[in-house]
């Protein structure tokens, strides 16, 4: 098949079962949309060139245009390729906790990169979203894309990826689990598919330190909730438009070491080497699997690709470095230090003691 450019290969994933990972221990049946078959390799691919798109409609992009955007990785390598296919600059504001491998694939393309403080809070003048407002409001002929505000984002979603899951599963998806980071992926997604059967079960996957599921319980943003966690592309700091909470039934956090661990399993079991928020998607899966019937059909959305991530989670010495795994490779039993500071969030969470639910092992 020819194509014009790359940009009209995006779309259009495959959805893969995963018979071999979750086989035997879920009764549903389970497929992975595998988002990295984009030519971006992430999802992030179909919004950036959406929201894009419809500001050049509008004539809010003008020729010779800077795109600028915060960024935790994903959407600024996608913005990149679509700049560098349509002829902008491109500034991208980026959290340092994101790995010198997407900064370099990044800077491939032509972007520019400015690096902000990871625990640097949304208000303040450091941080990658205030220093985006900034760079957007200083450069002549300049459109800050705003992902996490620019309901485009979600709209992408609503068009290509809703749609292809229902007919793909032929509509009998009856379980959407996705990673709740600008909310683009998840809402978008769940609105098409709310309409097309409202029985849909819409999961929403969170980060420990991310204020996004208090928020949907209670519609209260606590900050308490709020400290720094390892992966990326999932999780909040801030209430971004585009999570539509009222599509969502269930949010269920998952943690740093039991994502990376599960994006590992996928790659030995499944043969694919997914992203970091991969694993914590999948994980969701399996801790509400007791809820699953063998009558299910969930689809699990995986946002992007490892080669992303060789240099954390596929990286022995880094997993071994968190308390991920032994010195011989294999994983880690909890260590006290981890479990304390869990005890620290279970409690500050739900208000009540449970360190004797905690069984803890020494170092």
């Amino acid at each position: 098949m020819r194509h014009d450019s790359v940009l009209s290969t995006i779309g259009h994933t495959p959805l893969i079962s995963l018979d071999r990972i979750c086989g035997d221990r879920i009764p549903a049946k389970v497929y992975g949309k595998v988002e990295s078959f984009n030519p971006g390799q992430s999802a992030k691919d179909r919004a950036a060139l959406y929201m894009i798109e419809q500001a050049e409609k509008k004539g809010l992009i003008k020729p010779g245009a800077t795109l600028i955007e915060a960024t935790s990785g994903n959407t600024g390598f996608s913005i990149a390729m679509i700049a560098a296919v349509k002829g902008y600059k491109c500034i991208l504001t980026l959290s340092d906790k994101a790995g010198p491998e997407k900064r370099a694939l990044m800077t491939a393309l032509g972007a520019k990169i400015v690096l902000c403080p990871k625990d640097a809070a949304p208000e303040h003048p450091d941080s990658y979203y205030s220093r985006a407002e900034e760079l957007a409001a200083t450069i002549p002929n300049s459109f800050y894309l705003r992902q996490n505000w620019n309901l485009d984002n979600s709209g992408a979603h609503y068009a290509s990826t809703g749609p292809e899951i229902f007919n793909d599963t032929e509509g009998k998806v009856t379980h959407y689990v996705c990673c709740a980071g600008t909310g683009g992926t998840l809402s978008g997604t769940a609105r098409y598919l709310k309409e097309q059967n409202p029985d849909v079960t819409i999961v929403g996957v969170d980060a420990y330190g991310s204020v996004l599921k208090k928020y949907w319980q209670t519609g209260i943003f606590d900050k308490n909730e709020i400290f720094s966690w390892k992966v990326e592309g999932l999780g909040k700091t801030i209430i971004p438009d585009n999570v539509a909470f009222d599509l969502i039934d269930e949010f269920i956090k998952v943690g740093d070491r039991a994502a990376a661990l599960r994006v590992r399993e996928l790659a030995t079991r499944e043969g694919m080497l997914l992203g970091y928020s991969s694993g914590a998607a999948l994980e969701a899966v399996f801790a509400m699997r007791k809820q699953l019937t063998k009558d299910d059909v969930v689809v699990v959305l995986f946002p992007d690709h490892g080669s992303r991530y060789l240099g954390k989670v596929f990286n022995d010495d880094w997993m071994k470095e968190q308390g991920y795994l032994t010195p011989t490779g294999e994983p880690a039993t909890y260590s006290v230090k981890h479990l304390q500071r869990m005890y620290r969030v279970y409690k500050r969470m739900y208000g009540r003691k449970i360190k004797q639910r905690l069984k803890l092992t020494s170092e």
